[in-house]
């Protein structure tokens, strides 16, 4: 174990949000990601920059309480919170986090760990972080809620319908908003630093400057000098791929306005990452939101309920249609001469399956 608080500095926001770029930057000025890391694709060709132990972690978690990485349901916090009081992601996390601290004190005096969905989790960062005397960070990503909606159309959803983007563009928004606000409080009791996606691209020295004091970061390069480093070679304006606007994103105008307001609000935290008044402002948009979400919830109850009728009788109907067809298939097998030996053995497993089937039923 590390004789001394090894600082790990924790990259989350939302994805989309250039949270590859500052995981990538801070390797580049000597912060250690943990191996193996996530590889490389076709959506993100520079790299992730994440532990792949720590994406399967928070993935896997996830997945089992049917969580989506931007969930806009309000619920989705408690859901996380009983999961978390079973003590079980405590668990994981510690006996991965200090064998990572134990062999990392030979050869890094610092760590970044960058996962976007890692605020859902924060409570366990926090308590594990403690216990293994880590000194966790918090640095976060930001990027105008536009350009991720639009980043996010690009990455994911250009081989889908013209009504579903639609949808998902105000369900992105919202999760964006979401996200946002949980990650913001998920750094309050701890160091914390948000940049700009924009200002990083365009002057890393400048923008990553405040987050080197804020976080207070050992690189090894002198943010004030011109010599050249990796990280300019990293780093380029042309990485930006998506630059809309709220012109470019269809989305009902209170969540716009409320998205544009959080990101500016976002801004001010650049500068002063604790300013008493945002914070305040941030927890009223919070609860806004969760009042906007429940009356969305119960104006859209019949249609939830005629679509889960809908998807029920559908699944019905096909299990009845597969029943029928082995059935046919069975009275076929019955009127076939007799069998050879594999023959029957193949009868017979069709002949157990149909009773499964029905039986099921």
């Amino acid at each position: 174990m590390p004789t001394s608080s090894t600082p790990l500095v924790l990259v989350s926001g939302s994805g989309r949000s250039g949270t590859s770029s500052l995981a990538g930057t801070l390797k580049r000025l000597g912060l250690h990601v943990p191996q193996p890391e996530v590889k490389a694709s076709e959506t993100n060709p520079r790299g992730f920059y994440e532990p792949q132990w720590v994406i399967d972690f928070h993935k896997r978690h996830l997945k089992e309480l049917a969580l989506f990485n931007i969930d806009s349901r309000p619920a989705a916090v408690d859901i996380v919170a009983r999961h978390v009081g079973t003590g079980v992601p405590t668990g994981e996390l510690h006996e991965w986090l200090s064998g990572q601290l134990a062999e990392y004190d030979q050869v890094a005096d610092q760590i970044v760990v960058k996962d976007p969905h890692a605020f859902w989790f924060a409570q366990v960062w926090e308590v594990v972080s403690a216990e293994l005397g880590a000194d966790l960070r918090w640095l976060t990503a930001l990027r105008h809620p536009a350009e991720v909606v639009g980043s996010r159309d690009i990455a994911y959803l250009s081989s889908q319908s013209e009504e579903l983007r639609l949808t998902k563009e105000t369900s992105n928004v919202a999760g964006w908003v979401h996200a946002a606000l949980l990650t913001e409080q998920a750094g309050r009791g701890s160091k914390r630093s948000f940049v700009r996606y924009a200002d990083l691209l365009a002057d890393w020295r400048a923008a990553l400057t405040p987050v080197q004091q804020q976080l207070a970061l050992e690189f090894n390069a002198d943010l004030a000098a011109t010599d050249h480093h990796p990280v300019d070679d990293f780093i380029e304006p042309s990485m930006r791929k998506s630059q809309l606007t709220w012109d470019d994103v269809r989305t009902p105008d209170w969540l716009r306005d409320m998205a544009e307001e959080v990101w500016q609000l976002l801004g001010v935290l650049t500068t002063t990452p604790h300013d008493v008044d945002t914070l305040a402002r941030l927890d009223d948009i919070h609860e806004d939101y969760r009042t906007r979400y429940a009356d969305a919830v119960a104006l859209t109850f019949d249609h939830t309920k005629a679509e889960s009728t809908l998807a029920g009788r559908q699944a019905r109907d096909a299990q009845r249609a597969t029943v029928q067809q082995l059935r046919r298939d069975l009275e076929k097998a019955r009127r076939a001469p007799e069998p050879t030996v594999g023959g029957r053995e193949a009868a017979a497993i069709l002949r157990r399956a149909v009773v499964r089937r029905v039986t099921r039923r």
